[in-house]
């Protein structure tokens, strides 16, 4: 590439800046832009178009076209070579334009006179905000100079537009970070909230994007790279007994802020009359349009350690850190791309609702937020770029819905619905100390899962009769390294404690497929829900289960414990594991340690393989728990962190109802104690078909309790379990319907 000196890039940039510094109205100022871009590149047409919304662009200023077209003239994304370029967010550069493929020809702009296009995304960090076209009516081909010059205002342009600098009358963007905007995303953990936006870390605003004093940009530029090389380095130094993933991390990073090429680029941009944050950004934006394209897991792993590596010069460039002095509001919503479940974990019980842009149902944030009973949202695109700090928003984890600025008639509407559902939980606390006692007379469990410390607190509260899962890899999954066996001990028995005297049932650690450890070298596997996991690793790995029991065993002091092994698939399994159990209990009677006085080791039923188990197997095991989430994914073969599939199989389908039926009257027969644990146990109409098929032991989440247990003391289960064999010899696929209607006139 040539050296670049005083170019159309230097001088249209210069021009621009006096633009910027005019005292114009939003159009005006567009006006402006278009007609200064034409005439310094000698082009007959100048146009910006802008996204009216995610599927429209409109022309919103132009230079040479019919002026009567701004603001009538719209395209959808994809259409013509305006909108080919916002799809692919790809350079079009034509010397023919009406012959090239996607060409669409607009009568009321006046352009059929124009041969040569080009065409340049604007766009900010990835994210597509229009097109910025310049046109000529001579047959050629842009120059690389013109192309970039073109490209540079662009980027100008995308941070104006991300100012709101073209807010006025009839502009298309009319204050975009003003708008009230809806995603429909992906249920995390249900519940509904109304608050204002905290954002994990604010994004980085560059309000400089022009140079005044390039030498001085240069400066500024070398030394936060300086720093950032510093930073990176102490960082490896750190490290440098951790494991060696974290050192890979670390070592790409340190090649990334080492990088000539890297430096070179910015520098050019920069020589040609960028700020040093505005060219960092620029070579952001770049990785991030080449990280859409990629499909190599490996290149986009590096990619996004160039990003994160590009926002952290940016934080030293701006001085825009973390702690940017904004308050965190009474009621924060917590806005992230992802985040870890230790940081979540900081955050604890203030936050009031949590929306991440990525995530899944099964990520580490997700089993947290269900701990912390917080309504999460995840995969909610592009909200990182549109929320600001403090905006209204309101998280309706029920739908999977996020409304951002929402107008007073969705707030109103929301706010009715938040009324009802304290309502309803006013009415659930009337009965918290009633049983879940049918009309029949039967008489149900309702048990309570938990993970923390600052969960058991909710035991009392929810009215629940004892803790039917306690997820031990949460205190796992926090730390950086290893747990030592006398804090498990201490967390254990503390948790006995707050427990008093209700039973409370612990799984041993579960890790693998979405939970792996941060110290724990995770393994590529082609599909991780069914592979290196639970109790497969423990028995692969016996030492850490070892230490585990060890520390249940301590912490129990005496007292009757209950322990549960996780994915027990054969009964070989379970064997391996309950031997393992035996020999921690020799090595205690030995050390002269208190031995549990009621100790019940039993398994979760979580493959379909296990409820084939030989008869034995149902003897041997002290009790069983459906893990229901598991169970139904592998017996419909979906996996529900597949968004495309999950939904669509159905608990109350008559197959899978008949499955858990079987599995109930096989432990009746074997006296084998059986409880379900899952989602499903917490929502009313499936926790009260799966207690009239047989279960009388459910455990859920804390604030599914009192709707489960109002819905449980309204039924007749003999009725209810009449209406699903119906259902069943009648051949539906599913017995929701009919459920459905009978509920709705017994009740």
């Amino acid at each position: 590439m040539p050296e670049r000196g005083e170019t159309e890039s230097r001088r249209l940039l210069g021009r621009l800046r006096e633009v910027m510094a005019e005292d114009a109205a939003g159009q005006a100022r567009l006006d402006r832009i278009t007609q200064l871009i034409a005439e310094e590149l000698h082009c007959d047409v100048c146009s910006i178009y802008l996204f009216r919304n995610a599927d429209t662009l409109e022309l919103c200023a132009t230079m040479g076209l019919n002026p009567e077209a701004v603001h009538q003239t719209r395209m959808r994304l994809g259409e013509g070579l305006v909108g080919r370029v916002a799809r692919k967010g790809q350079i079009i550069n034509t010397h023919d334009a009406p012959g090239t493929r996607g060409f669409r020809y607009m009568p009321e702009t006046g352009e059929e006179a124009y041969a040569s296009f080009l065409g340049v995304p604007i766009q900010r960090l990835g994210e597509m905000l229009g097109v910025l076209v310049i046109q000529s009516k001579d047959a050629r081909t842009f120059s690389e100079d013109e192309t970039y010059a073109v490209e540079v205002v662009a980027m100008v342009l995308a941070e104006m537009t991300e100012l709101g600098a073209f807010v006025g009358e009839g502009a298309a963007l009319s204050a975009r970070h003003q708008q009230p905007v809806l995603f429909n995303a992906t249920i995390g953990q249900e519940g509904t909230a109304k608050g204002h936006v905290w954002l994990h870390e604010p994004r980085v605003v560059v309000t400089n994007p022009i140079a005044d004093d390039p030498a001085r940009e240069l400066e500024r530029l070398k030394e936060a790279v300086e720093t950032l090389r510093v930073g990176v380095d102490r960082m490896l130094s750190t490290a440098a007994n951790g494991d060696k993933e974290q050192l890979e991390v670390l070592e790409t990073y340190r090649m990334f802020a080492n990088s000539k090429g890297w430096m070179r680029r910015m520098e050019e941009d920069i020589n040609l009359g960028l700020s040093a944050e505005a060219a960092v950004e620029k070579e952001q934006s770049t990785a991030r349009a080449r990280l859409g394209q990629v499909t190599d897991a490996y290149l986009r792993e590096r990619l996004h350690d160039l990003d994160d590596l590009s926002n952290r010069l940016l934080r030293i460039l701006t001085g825009q850190g973390e702690e940017t002095g904004a308050e965190m509001p009474a009621d924060p919503i917590l806005i992230a791309r992802n985040i870890g479940p230790a940081e979540l974990l900081d955050y604890g019980r203030r936050l009031k609702g949590i929306v991440l842009e990525e995530g899944s149902v099964g990520s580490h944030a997700a089993i947290v937020a269900r701990a912390l009973a917080i309504p999460l949202v995840i995969q909610a695109a592009r909200i990182t770029n549109e929320a600001l700090n403090g905006d209204l928003i309101l998280v309706d984890g029920d739908q999977g819905v996020v409304h951002l600025r929402p107008d007073d008639t969705i707030t109103n509407a929301f706010r009715d619905k938040m009324a009802m559902q304290a309502q309803a939980q006013e009415r659930y606390a009337s009965i918290r100390e009633k049983p879940a006692e049918t009309r029949c007379g039967r008489r149900i469990a309702l048990h309570m899962n938990a993970g923390l410390m600052a969960d058991l607190p909710s035991l009392g509260s929810s009215g629940a009769e004892g803790v039917g899962l306690f997820r031990t890899e949460l205190q796992f999954l926090i730390r950086s390294k290893m747990p030592q066996r006398g804090e498990l001990s201490e967390l254990y028995a503390r948790v006995m404690d707050a427990a008093g005297d209700k039973r409370v049932v612990f799984r041993t650690l579960d890790i693998g497929s979405d939970k792996v450890l941060p110290y724990m070298k995770a393994v590529d596997e082609p599909n991780p829900a069914m592979g290196w996991r639970a109790v497969r690793v423990a028995l692969d790995k016996p030492g850490v289960m070892r230490m585990q029991l060890q520390a249940l065993l301590r912490a129990a002091k005496g007292r009757p414990l209950s322990v549960m092994f996780p994915f027990i698939a054969q009964m070989e399994e379970f064997s391996m594991a309950r031997a393992e159990m035996d020999k921690a209990l020799a090595r205690e009677r030995i050390l002269g340690h208190p031995l549990p006085e009621d100790l019940k080791v039993g398994a979760m039923l979580e493959t379909p393989s296990l409820a084939f188990a030989p008869d034995k197997f149902y003897r041997d095991v002290d009790f069983l728990s459906i893990g229901g989430n598991d169970l139904k994914q592998f017996f419909f073969a979906a996996d529900r962190e597949n968004e495309l599939v999950r939904r669509r199989y159905d608990t109350l389908n008559v197959s899978f109802l008949s499955f858990i039926e079987r599995i109930v009257e096989r432990c009746a027969r074997t006296a084998t104690p059986l409880s379900f644990c899952g989602e499903d146990a917490g929502r009313p109409v499936e926790a009260a078909c799966i207690a009239a098929i047989g279960l009388r032991t459910l455990s859920m989440r804390p604030a599914s309790i009192g709707p489960v247990k109002s819905i449980l003391r309204r039924s007749n289960l003999d009725e209810l379990r009449k209406v699903i064999h119906d259902s069943r010899h009648r051949g539906d696929q599913s017995v929701r319907p009919a459920v459905m209607q009978y509920l709705k006139e017994k009740l």
